[in-house]
Formats: C-alpha cells, structure tokens, sequence
C-alpha cells in the first residue's frame, strides 16, 4: 500500500472512532463496557515467550489483560529503549503548539550556529525538524554499527551533525539515534529547560504520573529517543493520549492535528517494505488492521489500533543474546493472531448492533 493511502486509512479510522475526551486511567470502568472479550490464549501464549515481561491490552478504554512474566511486576519500570523516540515526538509537537518551536519546516541550524557555522555546513543547514523527525536528515546514522562510538564521543550533539552528508535532507529514510538526540538538544534550548523537566511538566504530569529521569550526555543532555523508563501502565496511558487524538483527563495535552500528523505515514522502511514510519511512529498492517506503533530495541512496543480503538503494550527482555533473534516475529504473531483477531469479530458485531 502505498503512502498516501495509508495516511488516507488512518484519517478514515480516526473519524470513525469515538468523539475525542480524556484518556482512561488503566483499570477504570470504561462508560460503555466492551463486550466479553476472551484473551485468555493471549495471556497463554506470552507466558511461553521467555523474554517477554509484560502484556497489556486496552479495549474501547479498559483493562481487559494485564499480565507480567518473568519475574517482572506492574511497578517496575521497563527501559522502552527507541520508543522513546515517540516520547520525543510528542514533546515536539507540545514544544510546537507552545510557540517554542516554530514549525516542522523550521531548520535547524539556527539552535547550533556554532556546530554549523562553516560554509562546508551549508548543506546541513537545510536539514529541518521534520527531517529529523522522520529520520531524513541525510546525516550518517549514529545507530547501529556506529552507535558505540557515538555514546563513547565527548559531545554527543557535535559528533551526530558532524556525520557526513550521505544524501540530500528530506530524501531517504536512515535510522539515527542521533536524529531524536538533536531533537531533545533543540527542545532543551527552546524551552530553557531539560527535556526531563519539559516532559515530566506538559506531558507525565498531566497523564498523572512521574517520569524517571533517563541517562544524559556529557553536555548534560537527556538522551533523545533511547533509554527513557515508564512502567507498562505508563506505556498505556501515552497510547491512549495518542488514541484520543491528545486528549487525557479532559485537557488537550498534545494537539490533535500533531496526533494525525505523526501517524500519518510520511516514508518507508529500507529493510522492510510492509512498514511505514511518521513522526517517530510506525506503521504496519496486522490483522487485517492499519497499526501504528512505538518500538523499542528487545520488544518494547506501544501498538495503536484505531479502529478497533485498541491499545497492546508489551515490554520485553533487553538483554543481547541469541533468543532476541525471533522474538520481535513472536510479538506481531501475539498481538495479530491472538488480540487483534480476537477482538476484531467482536468489535464488527458491536457495531452492526448499534
């Protein structure tokens, strides 16, 4: 399927979903009960999966399966590794609606004058927030094989812009951590305070929760798009706000229009051809549904459903060994076959009813 239309697929989705009102606290009685829904192969089947640590699925609202494996427990928080990178995301479009930002369009040269003052950096300075947002900066990546020498650099922010020019800004999507990293640079100086601090005032707060502090850089820096921490409760409630296009608690806490921007398909993955990313959100069909979903390195994942008005988190082992190999291929079966298919001919029956 084709960009556009998987753009057009969830512009259709989301007009048909419930009027947007504040997001549901996990565990509480949603207005309209969803019908019985029986997960409980869901729940069999994650507990044959020895790295995965917790399922959540939220129905139309409500709990309907919260379990956790492995020794894991609802209070201790996961390291959601990149899908932080979503976290990030949201804290742009905030920063934007602020006025603290200008645009997705605005450059990004003008917060690092002094990292891209030479005229050999010309070509950079066409680089935008919406570049970096969907991955796109033409930059090297800092991911992958030179990741380890990025995070053992002495400037973090200096050693992403100073990767070479590998093709034009806006082009071709190449998966950078450094990318998010600049981004929680630019949210620092815009704001004047640290994405921690930015974070945990316009968005954990208002979701009623605390965000841990994350690792920072030698600048001081909170790493952009890896290694926040949120308990899968936490994880959730963002993929509520993001199904109630913004909305939680009867504030609009992210704009609704950044909420379809985000999700709106912009570029296609180079590794596979089946997955399509926004603004820090991927894009997927499972099920027979359009998904959007946060990923994280090990099996961190927030899925978004909106038509079926569903939420799944799972978080995961993120340990380096050879039993990570399948397991991301074990949690799109999970969620697929044994929630997504499960739930899909109830949410079909609920609705010829009405």
């Amino acid at each position: 399927m084709r960009v556009a239309g998987l753009a057009a697929v969830w512009m259709m989705a989301a007009s048909a979903a419930p009027a947007a009102g504040p997001a549901m606290a996990a565990g509480t009685a949603a207005a309209n009960p969803p019908m019985t829904v029986a997960l409980d192969a869901a729940a069999q089947q994650a507990a044959s999966m020895p790295r995965l640590h917790s399922l959540l699925v939220s129905w139309r609202g409500e709990m309907v399966l919260e379990r956790y494996f492995n020794g894991t427990r609802a209070t201790r928080p996961a390291n959601i590794k990149s899908a932080s990178k979503s976290v990030i995301s949201a804290l742009v479009g905030i920063a934007i609606d602020r006025g603290l930002i200008e645009s997705v369009e605005q450059p990004i040269a003008p917060f690092f004058p002094r990292l891209l003052g030479s005229q050999d950096d010309a070509p950079k300075r066409e680089i935008t927030i919406e570049d970096l947002l969907t991955m796109q900066s033409g930059l090297e990546s800092t991911s992958n094989r030179n990741y380890g020498a990025w995070v053992q650099s002495p400037n973090w922010v200096q050693h992403a812009l100073n990767r070479r020019l590998a093709r034009p800004p806006g082009s071709i999507m190449e998966y950078s951590t450094g990318n998010t990293h600049l981004l929680s640079a630019i949210l620092t100086q815009a704001s004047g305070k640290s994405t921690w601090e930015f974070a945990q005032e316009q968005l954990a707060k208002p979701l009623g929760f605390t965000l841990a502090r994350w690792p920072q850089d030698p600048q001081g820096v909170y790493f952009g798009g890896n290694d926040m921490e949120m308990t899968p409760r936490q994880m959730v409630a963002f993929g509520m706000l993001y199904l109630n296009r913004g909305r939680a608690n009867g504030q609009q806490i992210i704009p609704a229009a950044w909420v379809a921007a985000s999700l709106a398909p912009r570029t296609q993955s180079r590794r596979d051809s089946r997955r399509f990313y926004g603004y820090c959100w991927w894009s997927r069909e499972l099920g027979g549904q359009q998904a959007f979903y946060a990923w994280g390195y090990g099996g961190q994942f927030i899925f978004l459903v909106p038509k079926l008005d569903l939420v799944v988190v799972t978080t995961s082992s993120t340990a380096v060994d050879r039993s990570r190999s399948n397991h991301n291929r074990m949690v799109y079966d999970l969620v697929e076959r044994f929630v997504i298919e499960a739930i899909a001919p109830l949410a079909s029956e609920s609705a010829a009813a009405r």
